[in-house]
């Protein structure tokens, strides 16, 4: 048995290096770079047409549309094309989760329930063969969230062009997650999914209220932040508490407390959090969000929306309400964003998740915004990227058509901080292997 499992293992082993890309990080950013004749959308709103932008040293020194190029720089024509800043995907677990299904590829979670102090910027695996397909679709910018069953830990806002976390981290330790248990009672089952059956096992699980459960749980949550509260409030202490420390931020505005809610009912008891310890709180999911939208917005609570190709949370919703929240948020003047949480897109759908939004209210660059420079504010980046303004990073991704429409969304260039990266990957390397042995389309 044991020479099987080695045998194995070889094999996996030979087939990632057989078909491993050859795409290394881009050199750093030197000297100046024009970009000119494109479609520009800022992401603030605004659309330059037969725009020119200027970069030099990796940052965005000039926008406009009779902007002149500077002697000795290099010049890229994008006539006819689209130019965007780089699309941001504000939660994910990229790089802590490669195959689902091969536990000594997953990284996501630790053991128990309170676990602030965990770091998913640490585990964080720059050579994911995930994160070179993301960018292939224009999305240059991820926050990593660690999972788990209530605190989970830290998320990390990451680059994604480099050698190690290090080089990858944006933005460390912006936040805390906080999975807010199911305060739904679920459905009794029996034998073939009918109410009868003797089983014992069933029938403590019939004793035990979940709604219960979840409000208990949601107090030991709120006794620990009043313990951690009472910690930091000293000046000195003789041993050092992990957990209270990394959550200092919070305390301090440093921190965004994310709190994992769908239903009106944990959206509520997220905005205790506000009244209580003053967190700066966003939702993550939000599914029900635009039925309490005038409270978020009085309350400054921010939402990121989970994957809206799916059906409805509740039975009475509409069959299209996934579709629609965010165009109701964006009525009410809520502050959100939209991701791509679908384990099988692995977050590369994030762009059509926006334009499907603008079938149902959104406009195109509002979309935009959602996925860029909102995400940027949502998740504490918004000074150094999230739009094409002067002194940003030089985050930019070019395309030949409209991003939010995957019939025209082909994006032929992409740079993180000035440098232009490679956007080979997997699926581009097989696509042309099977476009070459069946003779498809000539080389």
């Amino acid at each position: 048995m044991k020479n099987v499992f080695i045998i194995v293992i070889l094999i996996c082993s030979i087939n990632t290096i057989v078909g491993q890309e050859t795409v290394y990080p881009a050199a750093k950013h030197t000297g100046t770079t024009v970009i000119s004749n494109a479609t520009i959308h800022t992401g603030t709103g605004e659309t330059i047409e037969n725009g020119t932008i200027v970069l030099t040293n990796g940052k965005i020194v000039s926008v406009g549309k009779n902007v002149s190029a500077p002697a000795g720089a290099t010049i890229i024509n994008a006539q006819g094309k689209h130019m965007y800043p780089g699309l941001i995907l504000p939660v994910s677990n990229l790089g802590l989760i490669e195959v689902s299904a091969v536990r000594a590829t997953n990284d996501l979670q630790e053991i128990g329930e309170l676990n602030p102090n965990v770091r998913s910027i640490v585990a964080y695996n720059t050579d994911s063969r995930v994160i070179n397909t993301l960018r292939s679709n224009g999305i240059l910018l991820a926050n990593v969230v660690p999972q788990g069953s209530l605190v989970a830990g830290s998320s990390s806002v990451v680059q994604l062009d480099a050698w190690t976390w290090e080089d990858a981290a944006y933005k460390t330790d912006g936040g805390i997650h906080f999975y807010m248990p199911n305060l739904m009672p679920r459905p009794r089952l029996g034998f073939g999914g009918g109410g009868g059956g003797n089983n014992n096992n069933n029938n403590r699980q019939d004793q035990a209220d979940p709604v219960k459960e979840g409000l208990e749980k949601i107090d030991r949550i709120k006794s620990f932040f009043y313990e951690a509260k009472a910690y930091l409030s000293e000046p000195a202490h003789e041993e050092t508490n992990l957990k209270f420390t990394a959550v200092k931020g919070l305390f301090e505005k440093k921190q965004k407390l994310y709190i994992h809610a769908n239903t009106v009912k944990q959206m509520l008891i997220a905005l205790d959090f506000v009244k209580e310890f003053a967190f700066d709180v966003v939702i993550v999911g939000g599914s029900d969000s635009w039925q309490i939208a005038d409270l978020l917005k009085q309350n400054n609570v921010a939402v990121i929306l989970g994957q809206s190709h799916n059906l409805p949370t509740l039975q009475d919703d509409d069959i299209d309400q996934p579709y629609k929240t965010a165009a109701m948020l964006q009525k009410a003047g809520v502050m959100f964003s939209i991701t791509d949480d679908d384990p099988q897109n692995r977050g590369r759908n994030l762009p059509f998740n926006a334009g499907t939004a603008v079938a149902y209210g959104l406009t195109k660059e509002q979309a935009l915004q959602a996925i860029t420079l909102n995400a940027a504010k949502i998740i504490g980046v918004a000074d150094k990227t999230g739009s094409l303004e002067p002194g940003k990073d030089a985050n930019i991704i070019i395309s030949e058509g409209d991003i939010l429409d995957m019939r025209t969304s082909i994006v032929t260039d992409a740079f993180i901080q000035g440098r232009k990266i490679d956007l080979m990957n997997r699926q581009k390397l097989l696509n042309e292997r099977y476009n070459r042995k069946y003779g498809l389309k000539p080389f």
